[in-house]
């Protein structure tokens, strides 16, 4: 099979046409409008074309195939990006191996068109990567400092994940999956970082990393990347934060709820739907802050996106104004709607440090409210069976546990593969909770017909679309009212 030639790995100057191979993946339907707002022309191909992203990219009048194949590449465009998704045995990646024509990779496209011309603020991490993003550009763009930024989240101050502003910085989410079939390093070693945050380190994306040390491993790179007069803002709540910050070669401010660390908080509250906590530097009170989201953890992002705008020169009221005035991001912790005293809310949690976290928020949010706890393990690491036994301990603060089997995952042994039985039947044993497995999301539908009461708060955990079972449940409140 012919390979793609690395010599055509680059951006043409002479540049007009550009295809986008995967574009209706959230990231590159967002490329494709920013290239689109640059002045080039796009085209694009993807398999299974269906909204919203085929709807956003129509409205943009961008003209996408469905289906990979040579003919997307009739006429020679004079560039094509090519996406995470697309394998080497891809019909169309072989085409362009043939054809010879220039391409890049989607972090590498970013970089060389986005970040190479501004200043690179990356916010990197297991967790807390998207909500931690859109707060800092919520933020920059309060204090009129108009930032350029793509995230993995619809940022309800925008109404999109993505902005072309006029300011000098960049907001990169610091993804460290890998970046393509032709590269395997990850996407955020791509990002020319002047400005980093780690908010934590964990195993996770067990399809591509064999270990916890190999995820090390890239997040090494990524520090040996920041500059030397950069800054390195690490949570050293974690261990492994804590240990690889110790290699950087830029300045370092630590984060996090110790006192030893630079920036802490203490006295966290919740008032009137806000989250309340008083941000220290370097022992000093700078003041109290608020965040209209929930938790412990998202006080801490917070701090953090505190920390990057106080060494940008950011006066601290202007801060406190940008994090009050967040919105929010899509599928984090947010509430889909209200039928019958029932709250119904989508969160995009599914590793386990992160199914905690976000159950821990909304038991704060919620205190006197019942929390049942819809989970669809779907990822490639949840539906394997390596946090089998971690996820028995992550549920505790749900009153009513309801988890979806898995989809199998092909190519892995039976004995490798996430059981939700198994974890029902371990969280009524080990942790005295009530617990229940079932096949299909129709199942779950009907189970929570005959179970949910006025005043319940629904928690429904998937990084996926879960078979719209947030619209469905909805309607079916609307038409059954719960039980009192």
């Amino acid at each position: 099979m012919i390979e793609l030639d690395p010599e055509r790995n680059f951006a043409p100057e002479e540049l007009n046409h550009i295809h986008i191979m995967g574009i209706c993946g959230t990231g590159m339907a967002a490329l494709a409008g920013m290239l689109q707002q640059q002045g080039y022309t796009i085209t694009g191909s993807d398999n299974h074309v269906y909204p919203p992203m085929s709807d956003f990219l129509a409205e943009l009048g961008i003209a996408v195939s469905d289906g990979y194949g040579a003919h997307n590449l009739t006429p020679h465009p004079d560039l094509v990006i090519v996406g995470n998704v697309i394998t080497r045995v891809n019909p169309e990646a072989v085409a362009l191996a043939e054809l010879g024509l220039p391409y890049l990779s989607f972090p590498q496209a970013l970089a060389q068109f986005f970040i190479s011309s501004r200043s690179s603020l990356v916010v990197a991490g297991t967790h807390g990567k998207t909500t931690t993003c859109s707060l800092l550009a919520t933020a920059l763009f309060r204090a009129g400092l108009d930032p350029t930024f793509m995230i993995g989240g619809i940022i309800r101050e925008f109404g999109g994940n993505f902005t072309i502003g006029e300011g000098k910085y960049f907001v990169a989410e610091g993804d460290e999956y890998d970046t393509a079939f032709f590269d395997k390093g990850s996407k955020f070693l791509h990002y020319q970082p002047k400005i980093a945050v780690i908010t934590s380190i964990e195993f996770d994306h067990a399809d591509i990393f064999a270990d916890l040390d190999a995820i090390k491993r890239s997040f090494r790179k990524f520090i040996a990347l920041i500059p030397e007069d950069g800054l390195l803002i690490a949570n050293f709540d974690d261990a492994n934060v804590r240990e690889l910050a110790a290699a950087a070669v830029c300045r370092v401010q630590s984060y996090g709820l110790s006192s030893s660390c630079d920036w802490t908080i203490t006295d966290i509250a919740m008032k009137d739907g806000l989250t309340l906590f008083t941000a220290h530097f370097q022992g000093k009170e700078l003041g109290r802050l608020s965040v209209r989201l929930p938790g412990r953890h998202n006080c801490l992002n917070s701090l953090a996106v505190t920390a990057i705008m106080h060494h940008l020169g950011v006066a601290v009221s202007t801060i406190s104004e940008g994090l009050s005035t967040f919105g929010g991001v899509k599928r984090r912790q947010e509430v889909r709607g209200i039928e019958n005293g029932v709250t119904v809310i989508d969160d995009f949690a599914h590793h386990p440090t992160a199914v905690k976290e976000t159950l821990d928020a909304l038991r704060m949010a919620y205190p006197d409210q019942r929390l049942v706890v819809v989970f669809e393990p779907r990822t490639n690491t949840s539906r394997r069976s390596v946090f089998q036994e971690e996820y028995t301990r992550v549920f505790d603060q749900g009153d009513h546990i309801v988890l979806r089997e898995p989809v199998p995952l092909a190519n892995v042994e039976e004995d490798n593969q996430f059981s939700s039985l198994r974890l029902a039947e371990d969280l009524k044993v080990q942790r005295n909770l009530k617990a229940y497995a079932f096949k299909d999301t129709d199942e779950i539908l009907a189970h929570l017909d005959m179970e949910l009461k006025s005043g319940d708060v629904v928690a429904i955990l998937s990084n996926g679309g879960f078979d719209n079972i947030h619209t469905r449940l909805l309607a079916q409140l609307k038409t059954h009212s719960p039980f009192t």
